[in-house]
């Protein structure tokens, strides 16, 4: 398998060197030269293979013959030795929960899977590899767990201030080691624009080993693909394929979902759930795409004004407006509806929606209320991002009641925050990583 940048102004590369990379030379992202196609078999006998083979048949033409296949099968086993629930809420609409892995997140999977990738293609490599990376709340917390302690590799996150959760923030601020944490003064948009300009600096990348782990790189974007096809093997009604809702912020997660889409899986509809930034849900009405500043909300994960891998998301449906309309809706939901989502589902179900997930739910809400009348059988499942108690300051003022905190978290609410605070301005954030060398 060969990768492309979308920018196609750059050579092709392969599964090793895309990731390595993380962008093309040209500031363009990699973008598979064929999506490979599985049998239409796998997925009618999907219930009788075991997550690991699932996603082993999943990404294994993506890799190619750049990792060998008793390490790529570790590789994934490792990534993947968590659960993925798909839990009934109430009939209609189910939840994949994805937060059972080490820092609650969705990101795990994609964060593990990087990690591990890159830790075997730099093994013997005499220098050091930075891991470049913007956060707008779980990316940080994902990678930082992925990489930590890792041999010749140092971290260095940049993340918004004020602009993620207190849970979020010390995830990412407290492991240290070869941890670092940026406090930038702006927006995730920012930190996003400072790390492109960072790789498309050739005094810097002459100087540093740089790559990236947000879902720009290819190793953290594709495995993504992997619960949306556990979720499909807990599916009760094969018949009826599922209408998928995915909280959508930088579009790097519903895009795997897409990809997988057009590898065979079997999905009614997709919806693309935003917050009060809604770029896409006006592209999907207009056809026009105009990136905004991010505003603040309470979903803060997805606070981006100009998703990087929407881009992705268009290449996938060549840039056929008509076509990814067949495929795709997205609605924009204000932060009062997403307060009494959180209250009613929890009030009404007894299940427990974090800010993101309650998103979903109120988008694939309207969804089913503007279809009713033109499908007599439908059902879907949201994907539930993170754990509820990683925004127990919002959870908790809508339910009056404390979340339960996981172990994990629990040790972490004792420990000190450490982080280096900087402006929004490329030249200290190149000071830094030159002083680093």
């Amino acid at each position: 398998m060969r990768y492309y940048s979308l920018n196609q102004q750059s050579p092709k590369v392969s599964f090793k060197e895309a990731t390595i990379q993380g962008q093309a030379p040209d500031k363009g992202l990699y973008f598979p030269e064929e999506i490979p196609v599985l049998p239409e078999a796998f997925f009618e006998k999907i219930n009788e293979y075991s997550k690991e083979e699932i996603a082993y048949k999943v990404i294994a033409p993506y890799v190619g013959n750049t990792i060998p296949e008793n390490e790529l099968r570790r590789i994934i086993a490792e990534t993947i030795n968590f659960d993925f629930p798909l839990i009934n809420i109430n009939g209609q609409i189910s939840s994949l929960e994805l937060f059972q892995g080490p820092t609650l997140a969705f990101k795990d999977v994609g964060a593990r899977f990087m990690s591990r990738c890159l830790g075997y293609f730099v093994k013997g490599n005499d220098k050091k590899v930075t891991v470049l990376v913007a956060t707008s709340g779980d990316t940080g917390g994902a990678v930082a767990n992925g990489f930590y302690d890792v041999d010749g590799v140092d971290v260095v996150i940049l993340y918004p201030s004020g602009k993620v959760s207190s849970v979020q923030e010390l995830q990412l601020t407290t492991l240290g080691k070869n941890i670092s944490a940026l406090e930038i003064n702006g927006t995730f948009d920012d930190c996003q624009q400072m790390v492109k300009q960072a790789f498309a600096d050739s005094s810097l990348t002459t100087n540093l080993f740089l790559t990236s782990a947000n879902s720009i790189n290819v190793a953290r974007w594709l495995p993504q693909q992997f619960y949306y096809l556990f979720a499909l093997q807990q599916w009760a009604d094969k018949n009826n394929p599922p209408v998928i809702c995915v909280p959508s912020g930088n579009f790097g997660n519903i895009c795997a979902g897409l990809l997988a889409h057009r590898s065979g899986m079997p999905v009614s509809h997709f919806i693309a759930a935003c917050n009060a930034n809604a770029i896409v849900p006006e592209f999907m009405q207009t056809g026009e795409y105009n990136p905004k500043k991010a505003v603040a909300t309470i979903s803060n994960a997805m606070d981006v004004g100009n998703p990087s891998n929407f881009v992705r998301v268009l290449e996938l449906f060549h840039k056929e407006f008509n076509s990814l309309k067949n495929v795709l809706s997205s609605y924009s939901i204000s932060d009062e509806e997403t307060r009494r989502t959180i209250s009613d589902v929890y009030t009404k179900y007894h299940y427990l929606l974090d800010p993101h997930g309650a998103v979903g739910y109120a988008a694939l809400q309207k969804y089913f209320g503007a279809i009713q009348n033109s499908l007599s059988r439908v059902g879907g499942f949201i994907l539930e991002t993170a754990h509820p108690v990683k925004f127990y300051d919002v959870v908790e003022t809508v339910i009056h009641q404390k979340v339960p905190v996981p172990s994990s978290i629990e040790s972490l609410l004792h420990k000190e925050k450490h982080s280096t605070k900087m402006n929004a301005d490329y030249t200290q954030l190149k000071d830094y990583l030159l002083s680093k060398k």
